[in-house]
């Protein structure tokens, strides 16, 4: 038996719905498929604009610049992230000040936030980890509002998530998404940003497409750069939004499944996560050392079970190396975080016998 980390989930519709497109003399590039996916996506989250682009990574850099971040300017980043949040801000040369974790849902710590800020700082990187809104995302936003600190969610893992009732993404200024290969729904690669902001939507709009307000022209109103989306992803987005209630459902379930399986597991533990509101895009256990967790992933891989290490920590990446500041609940989590096979595809079954190896290999660690 072999199951995979991760793999994607396309069917006939997606394969009808490209193939009528490609019948009917489309052009592929963004025009009105595009459009009608953005309208699915800012129905679906409850916002007034949304505006796809190439992928999750220049969604960010687009906000970025949207909120007029520039070279010098810091910008606060959780030292536990997927890369493309730290480098997003690189990209334009302003500094990633990076800042701990909490431990509850592996949020920017609020505590090692204002420690961390100077008059230099300009935006924040709210980051939603698997599904999880940040324990004291609402009174992080409150603070930066106040101080003028741009909030910048980085959402990219948190379609299909909630927090009282309000979709993640949709808190401060503008919302990040991601559809790259792994997420709840894909296009291969894309992104988009949401708001309800009419002059941010706007400026995202001409950053995207050269700095031009419309297209079909070469008047350009600002420097931007081409981000657009193309109408062949879209007609695939738009099959695969069809099916996100249904996905969600299937999340949901599947987590419950492992936890379940795995409650009563020593050497095994969950974050919590309220499925009420998260719809969680991976399944990740914590082991209790970087010693624990190879040896299990060593072991699953003999039966063919594919797992994936949380992300290390960016202080301690190759372009932002720091070994003098700590970063104790980050590293932690970095080194013992693990994620199971978590495809949209899983049967029970499946998890089962995913479980019942986890539990056979966790007699013979040491």
């Amino acid at each position: 038996m072999q199951i995979k980390q991760m793999e994607p989930s396309f069917g006939s519709e997606e394969l009808k719905a490209v193939e009528t497109y490609l019948k009917s003399d489309g052009w592929l590039t963004e025009h009105k498929k595009t459009r009608e996916f953005e309208q699915m996506i800012a129905d679906y989250v409850g916002t007034k604009y949304c505006s796809v682009v190439s992928n999750g990574t220049v969604s960010l850099v687009s906000a970025l610049l949207a909120f007029g971040i520039k070279p010098g300017d810091e910008v606060i980043v959780p030292d536990y992230t997927m890369g493309a949040t730290a480098m997003a801000v690189s990209l334009i040369g302003a500094k990633p000040v990076f800042v701990d974790i909490e431990e509850d849902t592996l949020g920017v710590s609020f505590c090692d936030m204002r420690k961390k800020i100077t008059d230099k700082t300009k935006a924040l990187m709210l980051v939603g980890i698997n599904g999880r809104f940040p324990y004291f995302g609402e009174e992080i936003i409150d603070f930066c509002r106040c101080e003028d600190i741009h909030v910048i969610e980085d959402s990219a893992q948190c379609l299909g998530s909630y927090h009282d009732q309000q979709h993640i993404g949709t808190f401060s200024w503008v919302g990040s998404f991601s559809f790259s290969m792994p997420k709840i729904i894909s296009t291969g690669q894309g992104g988009c940003l949401v708001t309800d902001d009419k002059y941010m939507y706007e400026e995202i709009c001409k950053i995207k497409n050269f700095g031009r307000a419309t297209s079909g022209n070469d008047v350009y109103d600002r420097v931007g750069s081409n981000f657009k989306f193309t109408d062949l992803q879209a007609v695939i987005g738009i099959e695969q939004m069809k099916k996100l209630e249904d996905r969600v459902s299937i999340k949901k379930m599947n987590y419950m499944v492992y936890e379940d399986e795995l409650f009563d597991v020593d050497g095994i533990d969950f974050i919590y996560t309220e499925l009420k509101d998260t719809t969680p895009w991976m399944n990740d256990i914590i082991l209790k050392s970087n010693k624990h967790r190879n040896f299990l992933m060593k072991f699953l891989a003999k039966k063919g079970i594919g797992t994936r290490e949380f992300y290390p920590s960016m202080h301690m990446q190759i372009p932002y190396l720091d070994k003098k500041e700590k970063f104790p609940v980050s590293h932690k989590f970095s080194q013992c975080g693990l994620w199971l096979p978590s495809s949209i595809t899983l049967k029970e079954k499946d998890i089962v016998y995913v479980c019942d190896s986890i539990k056979e290999g966790m007699k013979y660690v040491k």
